[in-house]
This record gives C-alpha cells, sequence and structure tokens, in this order.
C-alpha cells in the first residue's frame, strides 16, 4: 500500500510548520489581507483607469515602499553580513528620514487643512493632536497583540516564547511598515502631490537599509540566501496594505485628512522612538547611529523643499 497524506494529514503537517515559523503564519495573513483589500477596491470600481487619483498614487506608493525593501534585501544574496556599526548607523538615517517624514510630510500639511476646516488654528491643532492620539494607540494595540522584543523589556505579546530573537526583530521590521504604508496612502489621499511625493521618497529610501537589515539578520540566523531574502521581501507587503488602509482613513468627512495625517505621524514617531532608535543603541554605537539619524532627517528636510 503507497503512503499517502490525506488532506487532514496536509493541514496537521503545515499546522506544524507553522508553530515552528511562525512568520509564515504572519505573512500568509497579511497576503490575504492585501488581496482582500485589493479585491475589495476592484469590486468597487470598474477599472483601474476609473479609480481616484488619490487612490491609484497612494497603490503606486505603497507599492514603491514593497519594491525599496525588496531592493534593499538583494545584496543578501551575496553578503552574509555588515559590520554593525554601519547597519545601525543605517537604521538611523531611516529613522531621521521617518522623524522628517512626519514633521514637514504629515503634521505641517495636517496642521494647514485642520486649520483651513475648522477656521481655527488651535482647533486645528486639536485635531491633529486627536489623530496622533489615535495613531499612539493603534501602535500600542498592535504593540500587545504582535510578538516583539524590547532592549530592556525583554520579548513580549503572544507567541513570543515560541520566537527566536531575531523573528521577533523581523516582526518589528514588518510591523514598523504598516504606519509606514498608511502615511502613504494618508498622503496621497487628496492627489495632492506636494504632500505625497516628498514623503514617498522618503519612505521608499528609508526602506532600503530596513530590508537590508532584515535580510542579514536571517542569514546570521543561519538561513539560506534566497530564503533570507524572500523572508525581507514578504515583510515589506504591509506597505501597500498600509497604503490601502491610509486612504480608506482619510475619505469621507473632511476632517478624515488632517486626522488621517496626525494619525499616521504619531504612529510613525512611536515607532521610532520605541522601536527603531532603542535598537541602534542597543550595541553601543550610539553616536554613529544618532549621527545617521540628523543626515536622514536633513535629507528629507531638503527633499520636502525640492519636491514639496
Amino acid at each position: 500500500m503507497s503512503e499517502t497524506v490525506s488532506g487532514t494529514g496536509w493541514l496537521a503537517l503545515l499546522r506544524q510548520h507553522m508553530q515552528r515559523h511562525p512568520f509564515l503564519s504572519a505573512s500568509l495573513g497579511c497576503g490575504l489581507l492585501a488581496l482582500l483589500l485589493l479585491l475589495s477596491q476592484g469590486f468597487m470600481l470598474e477599472s483601474w483607469s476609473n479609480a481616484s487619483p488619490g487612490l491609484r498614487l497612494a497603490t503606486l506608493g505603497g507599492l514603491a515602499g514593497f519594491a525599496t525593501t525588496s531592493l534593499g534585501a538583494l545584496p543578501a544574496l551575496a553578503l552574509r553580513g555588515i559590520p554593525q556599526k554601519l547597519e545601525d548607523s543605517l537604521l538611523g538615517f531611516a529613522a531621521g528620514m521617518m522623524l522628517a517624514a512626519s514633521s514637514f510630510s504629515l503634521l505641517l500639511p495636517g496642521l494647514d487643512a485642520a486649520g483651513g476646516i475648522v477656521g481655527s488654528k488651535s482647533l486645528g491643532s486639536a485635531v491633529v493632536v486627536s489623530g496622533m492620539a489615535l495613531g499612539v494607540l493603534l501602535m500600542l494595540g498592535l504593540d500587545q497583540f504582535i510578538p516583539h522584543e524590547h532592549e530592556k523589556g525583554g520579548p513580549c505579546g503572544p507567541g513570543h516564547e515560541r520566537c527566536s530573537r531575531v523573528w521577533l526583530f523581523v516582526f518589528a521590521i514588518a510591523l514598523h511598515n504598516l504606519p509606514e504604508g498608511m502615511a502613504i496612502g494618508v498622503s496621497f489621499s487628496q492627489a495632492n502631490m506636494a504632500v505625497g511625493l516628498p514623503l514617498t521618497t522618503a519612505i521608499a529610501l528609508q526602506d532600503i537599509p530596513e530590508g537590508l537589515a532584515v535580510a542579514l539578520a536571517l542569514r546570521g540566523a543561519g538561513f539560506r540566501a534566497i530564503a533570507a531574502v524572500l523572508v525581507a521581501v514578504a515583510s515589506g507587503i504591509l506597505e501597500p496594505v498600509g497604503a490601502l488602509l491610509g486612504v480608506g482613513l482619510s475619505s469621507g468627512l473632511p476632517l478624515a485628512y488632517p486626522v488621517g495625517l496626525g494619525l499616521a505621524a504619531g504612529a510613525m514617531i512611536f515607532v521610532v522612538s520605541h522601536e527603531v532608535i532603542p535598537e541602534t543603541h542597543r550595541n553601543g554605537h550610539q553616536t554613529p547611529a544618532t549621527l545617521g539619524l540628523m543626515v536622514g532627517f536633513a535629507l528629507m528636510m531638503v527633499l520636502d523643499t525640492a519636491l514639496g
């Protein structure tokens, strides 16, 4: 009698494999969410040409972030690692760009939009601050449900005991991509290139070192080169997913746009302070990481001036 595996046997094997590799289930879940969002947009729109300009630009922006994450992972096919000081400096550079993008491309346009809608600068500030609070609450909620690791508090989140430190790092980087994608979607929701283009350019640029960091971390953990690159690429799928969510958040009421800008800014600033900066300082390379942050901040400021 030949050996065969029944349908239930395949399910059992898949379940065991997902338990050993929790990122697989997370990737599949994110991919399913992306597919459902894209299908829902497809049912609402007759064709791509009939889609709203904001939706088209946000989708392209999210895909650009996904593409640069993938591009950043490719050198891991040949490299097994880079000096830790250089890696921390690159992540510091990414953090600086995220901080500047939050300030110049999210908060300032949000304040202008909110002030024009409510007719008061102080009330407009309150609207944007409420959006920031929502962004922080969103990330705090995800912080409780996504397994990851803090420098001082140790691993936390459901299922963290089944994840090695490298997987916790991968989860953290993947989680960064959600507010980044949301920021792209919100910035393009009004089809305003002056807001969306510099922000998307900054996020796409800083996704390159993030993609490389994920791939090299996996290679250092013993993954084969192609597997490390594929997982790093998968971590960027939350960019287009977040972009579609950002467009949805900014539609409807006029105040939804400045609130959405504040939400994306609050989420990004939270991620930088809560995860990225502590990670760059964990190995004693505070000075080069801080210098990288300053360079990234300055570059984003120049990009915002040139492209905005």
